[in-house]
This record gives structure tokens, C-alpha cells and sequence, in this order.
């Protein structure tokens, strides 16, 4: 691989946004994309690909460089100097790489691969707390998983498509894609492709949707006809999953704290050709009391830490910090307290996190059960996905029901 000395410029001053400035490295990169028309698909899959890869090892780099945060510009190109070095790329001879000493490198990062904490890129709070949940060998497995990069998995919209027909349709554009094992709505890409361009997605004939994520949906057990409640709707992934498995018929009723995703979601759901779905912003306690006992159906995808789906979400390492794990701990027992009040006795609820931490998930599910709220209701089943087993995000469902 030649390095271009354009495309290395945006992927620096990308970085310099998402480290110094606490920028979100997807908006960041969309925003590169955009920088130079001439580029083409090669050029924007390298700075994308570039940044993110920076992103995810930023610890390990920057031990290997000897550089501390705040970075500056020249702090940066070390980074760079160390990703090429170890992924056996030659340095162009530019003032940036001069005096790149290449087999320290390689020793350095020989002598940080046997610390997990550096050779994983983690933060040390991050790295203990995730050794006491999970113990020490699977946490070391499972964040090798999570430090690998997303492969990009599609739903299919069976509201409008079949899957052997979208599988075709993207088999002429030389999108080539596989189906998923106990995933019936899903399609793997063998190879990166830039899906939203498509004419089969601008007609709504697929999501991009990870394959844990797509077991949300099916885990909460709807039917055509029923009430349901997306209680943190978001942007509306699950949402339109539930209505496609109803076959648009019955009701879902998407609710959010932010109305801007509310928006986006009424925008996918006019695409998707979901027209079951009605929006409500959780603006009050009201739009929450008026649902009391009227849902047969009720999902909670609450707000977590999201360290599951840290292969998607790099930077997430960065941002987090461990007293907002304590602050959503708590907003998650209040959400499972508040929010299955509206299923109706003998209705179910699924309870929902990408974390794979138990003290977001079974951990909150059990106090759940023995609280008052929680004692009408007894619980079904689980399901723990983990990145290492499964290939696909990490992710936790609970499915409760109400007695009657």
C-alpha cells in the first residue's frame, strides 16, 4: 500500500477533532468524506478505515509513540508512523516520518502485547471493571472481538422484499452477500460496500442492522394486531423490525426522549413502508401514564454504557467514564420501573442493553423482579450474546411477562 500524502492530511485532522476535541469519530469521518469530490471509493475506504483503526488502538499507539494526550499535529503523524510501521506499510520519505525509528517499534509493541490493558487499548477503569464482571478470560476474549472491525449486516424489509430477491438485485451491482445462520432476516456483505447509494435501499428493501441487534425484535415475541410500546425508540431500528414482523397490521407505538430521532425514524418508516407506527415524544410522565396496562407488548432497549458494540464505536472507549456507568445504572432501574407499567397483564416485556456488563443487565433484571414494581411479573427467558461467540455485537434480552 502507498500512503497519499491527501488522504494521510484528513485523516490527521480528523483524529486532531475526535482526541483534542471529544468530537464523534462517525461524524467526523462523514464529514471527511466529503472533503475532496475526486476521491474515490479506495480513497474514502482508506481515511474512514485509517481513522477508525487509530481510533481503536489509540492507547497502544500512543505508548509505542511517547506521546500524551493533548496531541498535537506532530503527535499525530507518530500515531500514523506507528500504525504504518506495524502494518508493514513503507514510509514515504516526508519530513513527518523522518527519523522513524521502525524497530523500536516493533519491539515496543512486542513488550505492550503481553499487558492486556495496553495491547487491547483500554482504559485501566474499563479493563478492571470488566475483569470483575466478566472474569478474567472472558474479558480478554471477548474485547479481542470487540477490537476487531464491524462486518456490515443488512435486514431484510420484508414489508416490501424477499430475501432471495434483494440478494440478487444486490448480486448484479457486485454486492455479494451470504445469509446468517438462526438470523432469517439477515444478509452479510463478504466485502465492504458503500449500501446506501444503492436503489434497493433508497426503496427501502433493507436496513443495516447488526445481527444481534435483530434478535431484539424477535425475542419480544409480537404478532400481527397488537399494541406494542418502543419505549427508547431512538432512531428506529428495532421499530421497524417489530413492524415488519406484524406485517404492518396492529399498532407500535415509538416513544423517545429526543424528538430529532423521532423525526429520523418517521423518515425511515416512510421509506420502509412501515405505516403502523405513530411517534411520541416523552416529554412528561404524561405520554407514559396514558399507556398504563394498554400494551400487549413492551420493549425497553435502554440507554447502557454500549460496551458491546465498541467494535462499531471505537471512540466510545474514550468517551466513557466510570461515573456515568454509575449514573445509567440507575436511569435503568428507573426506566424498568417506570416503563412496564404499560404492558397489560398477561402482555411481556423485553429488556434490552448492547452492554455485556451483568450489572446492566441481569443484575438489573433480577432487582427488577424482587422490587415492588416488578413483582406481578415473573420472568421467561434470556439471552446473553458475546462478541467472541457469536461474530456480532455484544448484547443482553430479558423477556418478562405480566401475570394475569
Amino acid at each position: 500500500m502507498r500512503l497519499h500524502r491527501n488522504l494521510c492530511f484528513a485523516t490527521v485532522d480528523g483524529l486532531l477533532l475526535i482526541f483534542n476535541e471529544g468530537k464523534y469519530a462517525d461524524k467526523v469521518v462523514q464529514q471527511l468524506l466529503k472533503r475532496d469530490k475526486r476521491w474515490g471509493s479506495r480513497d474514502r475506504g482508506f481515511v474512514a478505515e485509517t481513522t477508525y483503526d487509530i481510533v481503536r488502538w489509540k492507547r497502544l499507539y500512543a505508548e509505542i509513540a511517547e506521546v500524551k494526550e493533548p496531541f498535537s499535529r506532530d503527535d499525530v503523524w507518530r500515531l500514523v508512523a506507528v500504525w504504518g510501521t506495524l502494518k508493514g506499510i513503507k514510509l514515504p520519505d516526508w519530513k513527518y516520518f523522518e527519523n522513524t525509528p521502525q524497530r523500536k517499534i516493533k519491539g515496543r509493541f512486542d513488550e505492550f502485547s503481553k499487558i492486556r490493558k495496553i495491547a487491547a487499548s483500554v482504559p485501566d477503569w474499563m479493563d478492571e471493571i470488566a475483569t470483575k464482571e466478566l472474569g478474567e478470560n472472558v474479558w480478554t476474549k471477548e474485547i479481542t472481538a470487540l477490537n476487531q472491525q464491524a462486518d456490515v449486516v443488512l435486514r431484510v424489509n420484508t414489508l416490501k422484499i424477499t430475501k432471495e430477491k434483494l440478494q440478487e438485485e444486490l448480486s448484479d451491482l457486485d454486492i455479494e452477500t451470504d445469509e446468517v445462520k438462526n438470523h432469517p432476516d439477515a444478509l452479510k456483505l463478504r466485502e465492504r460496500a458503500n449500501v446506501f447509494t444503492t436503489e434497493a435501499f433508497k426503496k427501502g428493501f433493507f436496513e443495516v442492522q447488526d445481527g444481534s441487534s435483530q434478535k431484539v425484535a424477535e425475542f419480544l415475541d409480537v404478532k400481527p394486531g397488537m399494541k406494542v410500546v418502543d419505549t427508547c425508540a431512538g432512531a428506529g431500528g428495532k421499530t421497524l423490525h417489530l413492524a415488519a414482523l406484524m406485517e404492518n397490521k396492529g399498532q407500535i407505538v415509538a416513544m423517545d426522549i429526543y424528538e430529532n430521532k423521532l423525526k429520523e425514524l418517521k423518515r425511515r418508516a416512510k421509506r420502509a413502508g412501515a405505516h403502523n407506527i405513530e411517534m411520541r415524544v416523552i416529554d412528561s410522565t404524561k405520554p407514559i401514564k396514558k399507556l398504563y396496562d394498554k400494551a400487549d407488548r413492551v420493549l425497553i432497549d435502554a440507554p447502557c454504557s454500549g460496551l458491546g458494540v465498541l467494535r462499531r464505536n471505537p471512540d466510545a472507549k474514550w468517551k466513557l467514564q466510570p461515573e456515568f456507568l454509575e449514573k445509567i445504572r440507575k436511569t435503568q432501574a428507573e426506566i424498568l420501573s417506570s416503563y412496564s407499567r404499560m404492558v397489560k397483564p398477561g402482555g411481556k416485556i423485553v429488556y434490552a442493553t448492547c452492554s455485556i456488563l451483568p450489572s446492566e443487565n441481569q443484575d438489573q433484571v433480577k432487582a427488577f423482579l424482587t422490587s415492588e414494581s416488578g413483582k406481578d411479573f415473573t420472568f421467561v427467558k434470556e439471552k446473553k450474546i458475546l462478541s467472541y461467540e457469536s461474530g456480532f455485537d455484544g448484547f443482553y434480552m430479558a423477556l418478562l411477562e405480566k401475570k394475569k
